[in-house]
């Protein structure tokens, strides 16, 4: 008998909440039927990436007691299949969270694959994009991107000087509601508003440059990483997206279609998403489903059927095949790039 390790089948996860510096996580526990935290407002689903600095927080654990990690790194053929494995090894290149802000999160952005790989040694760096499920209170707001041009001598003032109200102020204020999509690339600064509950695709590392870290981070080095604002701030992408926005955000356009792509061409080299509902028909890949409502079933090629119900999260193995979805489920897949 084969065992979850082994990548033969979906496998249903529990969450996996390592703790953030940040308030949150109503949300989670209330999609996923656990207890709520304090400092719990991010599951990392499927997780083979670690938190910035550390060995291990952050992966995920299978049901039979090992890490997702080292379990695609010795079935590696059969979770990720041929061509993932020739384009990107044994990483699948792909980390899911799901974030629910309890507090407004600081302004901060992530550095691009080439700075990444300049600075930090690591073939990726971190684009990533949401899709709001859940937006409650007066802040379910995000801010994305300068509204105008900056230089870069007025970011390293606002930094040194830790000027939130400046920081924040010159960023685009969105309100979201759910069904919205956000996209971001690298660079681009960013905060996240408090009520606001999203599932979160991204490259799998943890880099983040936090321009606004006095009030939220225990000490400057976190903010910088610990290569000097001096550097790190290379990172920030300076020019005004205010007439931009459009790229970026999408608010609901939901079609109540079986599979309907929520991010793309512009995510495709980093990531791609799906809704799924009945009726959908699921090409082979390694991927990660979230379900966000109702019932239904996975009827897989060569793994069986599923049952997938609200609140569960499952890693899907390349070798698990083609699969279609009955019920009434509504549910995120969210895949590697494309």
């Amino acid at each position: 008998m084969s065992t979850d390790s082994e990548g033969r089948r979906p496998v249903r996860l529990p969450a996996n909440q390592p703790d953030r510096f940040y308030r949150g996580g109503a949300g989670i526990a209330a999609l996923r039927g656990t207890a709520e935290r304090e400092f719990g407002p991010e599951d990392w689903v499927a997780s083979c990436t670690t938190l910035h600095g550390s060995p291990d927080l952050g992966l995920s654990v299978l049901p039979d007691g090992r890490l997702l990690r080292d379990a695609v790194a010795e079935h590696a053929d059969n979770w990720l299949g041929a061509t993932h494995l020739a384009r990107f090894g044994t990483d699948p290149a792909l980390l899911v969270k799901l974030l629910d802000a309890g507090q407004r999160l600081p302004v901060h952005c992530h550095p691009s694959n080439e700075f990444a790989a300049a600075h930090f040694d690591s073939r990726f760096g971190k684009t990533e994009a949401w899709l709001v499920v859940g937006a409650t209170g007066p802040d379910a707001i995000v801010h994305i991107g300068f509204a105008e041009d900056v230089s870069a001598e007025t970011v390293t003032d606002w930094v040194a000087r830790q000027d939130s109200a400046a920081m924040l102020g010159a960023l685009n204020p969105v309100t979201v509601r759910p069904g919205d999509t956000v996209f971001v690339p690298a660079g681009v600064p960013h905060a996240i508003g408090a009520g606001v509950f999203i599932v979160e695709l991204q490259q799998p590392t943890d880099l983040s440059v936090t321009l606004e870290w006095k009030g939220f981070l225990d000490t400057e080095a976190g903010g910088h990483l610990g290569i000097g604002f001096e550097t790190a701030l290379g990172c920030v992408d300076r020019s005004g997206w205010g007439e931009r926005l459009g790229t970026l955000v999408h608010h609901d356009e939901d079609t109540s279609a079986p599979l309907r792509d929520l991010f793309g061409e512009q995510s495709a080299g980093f990531f791609r998403a799906e809704r799924v509902r009945g009726g959908a028909e699921l090409a082979p890949s390694f991927a990660v489903l979230v379900a966000l409502s109702g019932t239904g079933v996975l009827h897989t090629e060569h793994a069986g059927d599923v049952p997938v119900a609200r609140g569960d999260t499952f890693v899907i193995p390349f070798t698990a095949g083609a699969a279609t979805v009955s019920g009434d489920v509504v549910a995120v897949r969210c895949l590697p790039p494309g």
